[in-house]
């Protein structure tokens, strides 16, 4: 799956969801909430962008990507929820709710599109 197309599910899957959460959610927890998912969108769109760049390098450097992606990533996102509660003031618990809830969603869904992208090149080798 190409770059622009994973995004544009991605930005999707945000949209469809917080539109239809929108209206339930407190006033105050709304904002929280599209922080989480958009720091939670941002996150997965840099996961599946190294991937894709990595992919067809040698091991060590797939994995150097992948890992040390995966530690700066982990660094940007921990500022970016200081942030947002201590600059911003967002209330913790919706952040953190949206966060993970989306975080947990995109992970699955970026594991099921890479492994059916691994398995039919997989096919396509033998």
């Amino acid at each position: 799956m190409s770059f622009g197309r994973y995004a544009a599910l991605v930005f999707t899957v945000v949209a469809v969801s917080l539109g239809g959460l929108w209206t339930v959610l407190p006033d105050q927890s709304r904002t929280a909430a599209l922080a989480g998912a958009a720091l939670a969108a941002v996150n997965t769109l840099a996961a599946y962008g190294l991937v894709l760049w990595a992919a067809g390098r040698s091991t060590n450097a797939f994995l150097g990507v992948v890992l040390g992606g995966m530690v700066g990533r982990m660094g940007v996102m921990l500022a970016a929820v200081v942030a947002a509660v201590l600059g911003f003031g967002l209330p913790k618990v919706p952040l953190a709710v949206s966060l993970l809830a989306y975080f947990v969603l995109f992970l699955v869904f970026e594991l099921t599109v890479l492994q059916r992208r691994t398995s039919g090149a997989e096919a396509r080798r033998s």
